[in-house]
């Protein structure tokens, strides 16, 4: 089994699992050549997401193999490619408790977990509240999120960027927490965000690729040994 193939499939599984990803939003990671990155059929259930039916897909967004059709906002992850060389993999998302703080005034997305030092240049709001099914709007999509490592879709979802599988799963994770301890914070009262010093300090000791490697073990060797995945996935089980 192709191993980027199999990192896609289980980390879409894997988002399903811990309550991310349901009946909408993709993964795709890009291919070594720059110019081609894969991505689920529109149709297919992300909780029963197979390798080999990943499409592999230009960046004009034409499917050059595989059958069925890329989902409609593939513009997402092809724009943004085009924009960031720095980026390997994105995930677009619907996380409704992270969602609301494209819509609540005066509540945004601080840092309050450690973690969140991977967005601490800020995560912009995309205004177009649509689908991003044209690539004008894929565009302009890329240019909102800029240099950023996220951004909130208004009163939509989510998109977040990283260099790789493994590392997109941890981010996406660590996003979500980070918003939904937001959410709770900002029930019991002001909030005191994570302070420039704070996250400088964490970053100074943080091991990322170790971390995702870590996050990734836990979480697919978990859905294994509940049958949520197949035991033979799970080739990289290191720490």
């Amino acid at each position: 089994m192709d191993p980027l193939r199999r990192d896609i499939a289980l980390c879409t599984r894997l988002l399903v699992d811990v309550g991310i990803l349901e009946y909408s939003g993709h993964i795709s990671s890009r291919l070594p050549s720059g110019d081609e990155f894969l991505i689920q059929p529109v149709d297919d259930v992300r909780s029963d997401l197979d390798p080999s039916r990943l499409l592999l897909v230009g960046l004009d967004c034409q499917v050059k193999e595989g059958e069925g059709r890329p989902p409609a906002e593939t513009a997402i992850h092809a724009e943004i490619y085009k924009a960031r060389p720095d980026v390997g993999a994105v995930a677009h998302f619907h996380h409704d408790q992270t969602t609301m703080f494209s819509m609540v005034k005066d509540r945004p997305l601080v840092p309050v977990k450690n973690h969140f030092v991977r967005w601490s240049s800020g995560v912009p709001v995309h205004q177009d509240a649509s689908h991003i099914s044209s690539v004008s709007q894929g565009l302009e999509l890329a240019r909102t999120l800029g240099r950023a490592n996220a951004a909130l879709l208004k009163g939509h979802g989510e998109v977040v960027v990283a260099e790789n599988i493994k590392a997109l799963f941890a981010d996406v994770v660590h996003f979500v927490e980070n918003a939904q301890a937001l959410a709770f914070g900002n029930l019991l009262g002001e909030v005191i965000p994570l302070t420039e010093r704070d996250l400088h300090d964490f970053e100074a000791t943080f091991d990322r690729e170790k971390h995702s490697r870590k996050l990734w073990a836990y979480y697919s060797v978990t859905a294994a040994n509940s049958g949520r995945i197949p035991p033979e996935w799970l080739e990289d089980r290191l720490p």
